[in-house]
């Protein structure tokens, strides 16, 4: 009896080709499969960073487009007038709490105006005429001082123009005055460097190059000459 032994020369040569791999050859097949793995895995975290700031540029312009419609839809004005009488305000009138726009305002307070607040343009202790504010010492200085310390109130020395302001001043003060007015060898010149035009110089005859307003005197002539040096007050100008 025989026995027949059969080899299998294609796995032989799988085997022996499996053998001879050498060892750099398995590292470089091993490093090859990491790498791929690390590849996918650097594109998922890509897309996960990229789907993260689309929903924040989202949320953003969201929050954009809202402010923009309450901004052009929400500028409401309160509702004055809350005191009128009529009964028929009070029935159709909002509460005290509520906001409404400016057309219903005056649809549920055809009768109500609302108050106009004046602007203020002269400071406290300033008296306004015209397009100018008027201040009147309390305390005494020189020509020369009085006109440094109206400069650094931002005007001057007061330059009397016309008639009205004048008067003004005359009505205003309740004692002798500095105003911008001082002689410059044989013409009298105010601190804005214009020459003295109308004058209302009174009857007295002191010596003196700077002017002084009398308040005690009529308007019409109450203008007296003093020495530059002389203390009194003084009326600053401020123009706006």
């Amino acid at each position: 009896m025989y026995i027949k032994f059969c080899r299998n020369y294609g796995a032989d040569k799988k085997d022996e080709a499996g053998t001879n791999l050498s060892p750099e050859s398995k590292l470089s097949v091993e490093l090859e499969g990491e790498k791929g793995y690390q590849t996918q895995g650097n594109v998922f975290l890509y897309r996960v960073a990229c789907l993260f700031l689309s929903i924040i540029c989202l949320l953003l312009l969201l929050v954009v487009v809202i402010l923009g419609v309450k901004l052009q839809t929400g500028s409401t004005a309160v509702c004055v007038g809350t005191e009128a009488t009529t009964p028929e305000n009070k029935k159709t009138s909002p509460s005290s709490d509520q906001t409404c726009s400016m057309e219903h305002c005056q649809k549920w307070f055809p009768n109500v105006q609302p108050k106009q607040v004046g602007c203020q343009q002269c400071a406290d202790g300033w008296l306004p005429l015209g397009r100018s504010c008027f201040y009147l010492s309390k305390f005494r200085l020189s020509w020369d001082e009085g006109q440094k310390n109206c400069t650094a109130r931002g005007g001057s020395l007061a330059v009397i123009s016309d008639q009205t302001l004048q008067t003004f001043l005359t009505k205003k003060g309740d004692m002798k005055y500095w105003i911008g007015l001082r002689r410059q060898g044989d013409t009298w010149n105010w601190v804005n460097n214009n020459v003295l035009q109308q004058s209302y110089w009174s009857d007295d005859k002191p010596g003196g190059d700077c002017g002084v307003l009398s308040s005690g005197q009529p308007a019409k002539k109450n203008w007296m000459k003093a020495p530059c040096e002389s203390y009194t007050y003084f009326i600053c100008q401020l123009q706006f």
